[in-house]
């Protein structure tokens, strides 16, 4: 089993305190690398005013430079917003930079106001999203320059510099939920990122129906192809666990519409009802006893590679899960991601 991160800096307010906040995210990613973590996974927002992460590439370059190992992933650029051969060059570079360390997650992204914020009708998304990948793909496999003619892009003899270090392209990563657009993923040649609201049972589904998908299609499936992020508290009293509680419900008012699927509307509405909390067993929150018996039924149910996302995240929790979770799985051998 893999363990890696999932989410961002969290800029504080202000020039000096928003470069605090990203050092310290910087210093955190370090130190994860030094325990054994093998990824992180950045993702992309806009115009919230939480500080989130908006220029993940950026960041993960500058990652590249004081990281030697860890794999860096984005989670996602989200392409309806972006020159998809700029974003080619971009990540190309991150590519280069890193030796070959880039995962690259792509999306379409779901939140109106983002899209309103750039001007581009949100329906337009899936489109954009398809010319997009299509796009990148061409500018990392085409032999020297090419031309495109697109619906929204329009290019002419073009070559795109540098080429990336993997072939023939990084791997690509897609976040999806629903049984079709996890069918797409296997068939479209991406891994697989799942969210952290969805509960177990559901997460096993999901893994079943992109492994199938894979076989069905004569795609090599390997476990390390589906990445599930997952909410991480690690408590040791119950003073901390009523802490923990809290905070999850938080997460879960500001992100419960990502849990998508069969049986998910209990779950995005269980921030409204304190008796039934204890059935949202999808974040590994609790002790470290309680939070290797949660992996250990996310491993029964094929899940290998999991990504923590960790409010409050400090160097102190990713220590204690160093030593108290880590070492009741195996994570020895080394990290293979399926590139198509």
């Amino acid at each position: 089993m893999k363990f890696g991160l999932f989410g961002g800096a969290r800029a504080r307010g202000g020039p000096a305190d928003d470069s605090d906040g990203y050092h310290d995210f910087i210093n955190y990613v370090v130190e994860a690398e030094r325990l054994g973590f093998s990824s992180v996974f950045l993702v992309e927002h806009h115009f919230t005013g939480f500080g989130q992460v908006s220029a993940s590439l950026n960041l993960l370059s500058y990652l590249a430079a004081r990281t030697e190992r860890i794999r860096l992933g984005t989670a996602v650029v989200v392409l309806p917003w972006h020159n998809p051969i700029l974003v080619a060059e971009e990540a190309a570079t991150l590519d280069l930079l890193s030796n070959g360390r880039l995962d690259f997650g792509v999306g379409k992204g779901y939140r109106a106001y983002e899209f309103s914020g750039f001007c581009v009708p949100q329906e337009e998304a899936t489109e954009r999203f398809d010319e997009a990948i299509a796009v990148i793909r061409k500018a990392w496999t085409a032999p020297g320059r090419f031309s495109y003619a697109g619906k929204w892009c329009r290019y002419e003899n073009v070559v795109v510099e540098p080429a990336p270090i993997q072939q023939p392209h990084p791997p690509l990563w897609l976040g999806a939920g629903s049984p079709e657009s996890i069918r797409r993923a296997a068939r479209d040649g991406y891994n697989l990122l799942l969210d952290q609201i969805a509960p177990i049972d559901l997460i096993v589904e999901r893994v079943r129906v992109f492994r199938e998908e894979c076989e069905y299609v004569g795609r090599k499936y390997d476990p390390m192809m589906v990445g599930v992020t997952r909410g991480l508290q690690i408590v040791h009293n119950e003073e901390e666990r009523r802490k923990a509680i809290a905070t999850r419900r938080e997460v879960l008012k500001n992100i419960g519409d990502l849990a998508r699927g069969p049986g998910a509307d209990r779950y995005i509405n269980i921030k409204d009802a304190p008796d039934t909390f204890e059935l949202d067993d999808a974040p590994l929150l609790g002790t470290p006893e309680e939070i290797i018996a949660r992996l250990k039924r996310l491993q029964a149910g094929g899940v290998e590679n999991v990504l923590f996302a960790a409010p409050g995240a400090s160097v102190a929790h990713l220590r204690t899960f160093a030593e108290e979770i880590m070492p009741a799985f195996d994570t020895a051998s080394p990290m293979g991601l399926a590139q198509v």
